[in-house]
């Protein structure tokens, strides 16, 4: 595969993936001596995709699993895409069955994560026994409440002691976090920004936090730099934004033993950014598996 073959590909995959069409095999090419084998540069790197996103259909865990095959994920930490709902504990355990169900058709390959919310604290807590009762490891949390809000500091509680890592969703954006406050971006005032994360962070610095996709499509350079010096959040770089230097810059700030690699089903962008960085090769390995691994042996759910 060509550059411009895996780069074609990259346009092709989310879309294909959410629309329900077949993936596009570009590994079948005129043959050159002077081509740079892509794939095998790909492969070389074991990898965990910490940030998995699934309507856990069987045709789109199909998919999600055959694109992982010819990349060499082998593990996909996955949960339920965004819903606009209000999450009462019907709705989140309605979306944790789902999830439930959804991993038992690829055990080997898919770990399963739960959502709740913390309006509801009895029923978030025996949520949580529940899902990890089911096998879920780890969160994936939302916007009803902002992680810094007080009602989140029993649940953060919890998953510490269970060491699972805190992930959530947040926002850096026009007039969401940071700084060119007077845009509306029409987003819930409950959204938390990467200011929110820190105040949790400190307040409970035994968690490790996880910041969901910085290529997701907002102010990378202000996520990095507000989590600078805040050494339990991590950020995982999924996402279908290939701004030049994203790896670079997060590195700089970060520090490259807080970079996981995510995809947020955005496959060959998020593989791509990561071989077009600077890191060397220890870098990349950490990037791709080591870094996440490391936090998930800490709780016992290591991949061997």
């Amino acid at each position: 595969m060509t550059r411009r073959e895996f780069s074609l590909s990259g346009t092709v995959s989310i879309f294909g993936l959410m629309m329900g069409v077949p993936s596009v095999d570009f590994r079948t090419r005129a043959s050159g001596e002077n081509d740079f084998d892509l794939m095998k540069e790909v492969n070389k790197y074991r990898k965990i995709d910490a940030y998995a996103t699934s309507n856990m259909t069987p045709d789109q865990l199909k998919a999600q699993i055959d694109f992982a095959d010819r990349l060499s994920i082998e593990k996909l930490f996955v949960g339920m895409p965004i819903l606009p709902i209000k999450a009462t504990p019907e709705e989140f355990r309605r979306i944790n069955d789902t999830v439930i169900k959804g991993v038992k058709a690829y055990p080997d390959r898919l770990v399963g994560e739960f959502t709740i919310n913390p309006i509801y604290k009895k029923e978030a807590i025996d949520e949580i026994n529940r899902c990890v009762d089911n096998g879920l490891v780890g969160t994936r949390l939302y916007n009803q409440v902002k992680i810094s809000d007080p009602l989140y500091e029993p649940i953060i509680e919890k998953l510490s002691a269970l060491k699972m890592i805190v992930f959530m969703h947040g926002e850096c954006q026009l007039g969401v976090g940071g700084y060119r406050m007077k845009y509306d971006a029409e987003k819930l005032p409950s959204t938390s920004t990467p200011e929110d994360f820190v105040v949790a962070a400190k307040k409970f610095p035994d968690a490790n936090f996880q910041f969901a996709h910085i290529g997701g499509g907002g102010d990378w350079e202000c996520m990095c730099k507000t989590f600078e010096n805040t050494p339990n959040i991590y950020v995982d770089t999924g996402g279908s934004n290939n701004e030049e230097n994203m790896i670079d810059f997060a590195l700089k700030y970060l520090g490259e033993d807080r970079l996981f690699f995510g995809t947020d089903n955005s496959y060959y962008q998020s593989i791509g950014k990561v071989l077009a960085s600077n890191l060397n090769e220890r870098q990349k390995r950490k990037l791709f598996f080591d870094n996440y691994n490391a936090l998930l042996k800490k709780g016992g759910f290591g991949v061997n």
